[in-house]
């Protein structure tokens, strides 16, 4: 069997590597990062492993041996999992090793910019200890939280916001409005979400509906003052326009671990606001879910292509054969 990994920025590749020994796997580590360039490196390859390079229909009429591709992750908007279905391609993916470490991320930052620590430390160390460039500032069991997209890391935000005394509201397309999530979340209507919240998290995936999700039109929905925090995918978020809220204080802060262009550029706009608080797409790690991660996005494709079922296939329902079986 072989295995390429079109792409890692890893540091190493060691857990993939002993579940290749182990499985009998001639794995390869590519640096690919265009269509062209999975071709010519991964011909005859029975599975992929990728991180940001594209796998398209083109990519994959071209290599007609795959079988099975594993996306470091659990978004795989760079696969176009329609395709891969046609052509009975299982698409895996890592759907919950991040759960807590990006839901502790998001937190995080609320609570950054909830108390001001990031600008308190940016004045402190210049000789600034003025309390007023940051007020207002509120108790947490004064401010409603709310939480877009309640699937596994939404719902751990949600759990971790009414631990530290949030009030706790969320939006989920998939649940009715008006209900209460096994979480104890009101499920509530979009528009009015946006109205009442304090802080706004978002927790969806990519894809047609939630690309600029939050836009110019939306922010305009937001309460005055409130803050955002984006921890899933930075297409979900119109940058330009949250830079204009930011500057005109629509937005009091945003907590942003995402971008529209990764990595995000040093002259940036958002790089100059000192109410945005970046982090450069790291919510997902700790050492325990790297190292999950790694291992489990190649069992996958290593079970699927032996025959077995792994233990995570995004598009299970539109393949057919034993190995999904």
């Amino acid at each position: 069997m072989k295995i390429v990994i079109t792409d890692c920025d890893h540091a190493g590749i060691e857990e993939e590597l002993a579940v290749a020994h182990a499985n009998g796997v001639n794995l390869e580590l590519k640096q690919c990062r265009t269509e062209d360039d999975v071709i010519a490196v991964a011909a005859g390859a029975d599975a992929l492993i990728v991180q940001y390079a594209p796998i398209s229909d083109h990519v994959l009429q071209s290599l007609p041996s795959v079988r099975a591709i594993g996306r470091y992750g659990v978004g795989v908007d760079t696969v176009d999992v329609e395709a891969a279905s046609r052509r009975n391609v299982a698409v895996c993916n890592v759907p919950d090793y991040g759960t807590e470490d990006v839901s502790d991320h998001a937190i995080a930052l609320a609570v950054s910019l909830s108390r001001g620590i990031v600008q308190f430390d940016r004045r402190t160390r210049a000789g600034r200890h003025e309390l007023a460039p940051v007020q207002p500032l509120h108790r947490f069991n004064t401010r409603i939280f709310a939480v877009v997209g309640l699937g596994l890391i939404g719902a751990a935000t949600a759990r971790k916001a009414k631990g530290l005394g949030f009030e706790v509201v969320g939006y989920d397309p998939a649940l009715e409005v008006g209900s209460t999530t096994e979480g104890d979340v009101r499920v509530i209507d979009l528009d009015e979400l946006y109205g009442i919240a304090d802080i706004v998290s978002l927790h969806v995936p990519l894809n047609k509906e939630t690309h600029h999700l939050i836009d110019r039109a939306a922010l305009r929905k937001f309460k005055n003052g409130s803050l955002l925090i984006n921890t899933c995918r930075g297409g979900v978020v119109d940058s330009s326009a949250v830079v204009e809220a930011l500057r005109s204080g629509k937005l009091k802060g945003a907590g942003l671990d995402v971008f529209e262009n990764e990595p995000m550029s040093a002259d940036d706009p958002l790089a100059g606001l000192d109410n945005a608080v970046l982090t450069p797409h790291v919510a997902w790690y700790s050492e325990e879910s790297y190292s999950e991660l790694k291992r489990r996005t190649i069992e996958n494709v290593v079970e699927y292509c032996a025959g077995r079922a792994p233990q995570n296939i995004l598009n299970a329902d539109a393949l057919t054969g034993e190995a999904v079986r």
